[in-house]
């Protein structure tokens, strides 16, 4: 039996939180690295936390709402990632796999947000043609 999409969504995102949690362990011990580092660490580990309440939305409206902030913090993770690889604080091919991933994360959930906010539109919209 294949996992739902939910389920899939939430092992991705706790293993990219995972991810994250090792390549913070891996950094080097200096000021600006452990600054951004623990920038990227909150972000995240964040991103499959607010998923899961994401999945427990009470209404649409809450769905669409947290799902803003899952991109807000995946797009966040990626801002730190890209800060740690410009910086010259970690080399391309340690930050290649992560970075992707936190792109394909954003990519998925802008696109469920968008789904979403169409059919929240249109239930709206057949709610007051009645």
């Amino acid at each position: 039996m294949e996992p739902s999409a939910a389920e899939e969504l939430k092992r991705r995102t706790k293993q990219f939180g995972l991810r994250v949690i090792r390549l913070y362990r891996a950094l080097p011990r200096n000021g600006e690295a452990q600054v951004i580092g623990r920038q990227l660490l909150r972000s995240g580990t964040s991103v499959g936390a607010n998923y899961r309440a994401v999945c427990r939305a009470r209404s649409s409206a809450e769905f669409v709402s947290k799902l803003g902030i899952v991109i807000e913090e995946a797009d966040e993770s990626l801002y730190w990632l890209e800060m740690l690889l410009d910086s010259g604080t970690v080399r391309a091919n340690r930050l290649g796999a992560l970075m992707a991933e936190a792109g394909e994360l954003i990519s998925i959930f802008a696109a469920a947000r968008q789904t979403a906010r169409q059919s929240l539109k249109k239930s709206k919209f057949e709610i007051q043609n009645l």
